[in-house]
């Protein structure tokens, strides 16, 4: 059986979103600066790699993962 989170649809609210804004949109980050140490210390995976980019640009379908938490961006 496969072990895989349920994914959350979160709405970004526009065209775009950057990794460190919607990991706290999302709710998998209480803070700005507990988004950037995941981030940078390789945690987060989009899409299911690992991105060092706080300031990624993500886009609707994106599926954003940390924490053994999936969110995907919806708009």
């Amino acid at each position: 059986m496969a072990n895989s989170a349920p994914i959350d649809d979160v709405p970004a609210g526009g065209d775009v979103i950057r990794l460190g804004q919607f990991l706290q949109l999302a709710g998998l980050v209480d803070s700005g600066g507990e988004a950037k140490e995941a981030i940078r210390s390789g945690e987060v995976t989009v899409n299911d790699e690992v991105d060092l980019r706080r300031g990624r640009q993500l886009q609707a379908g994106d599926i954003v993962s940390f924490a053994g938490r999936k969110s995907r961006v919806s708009h």
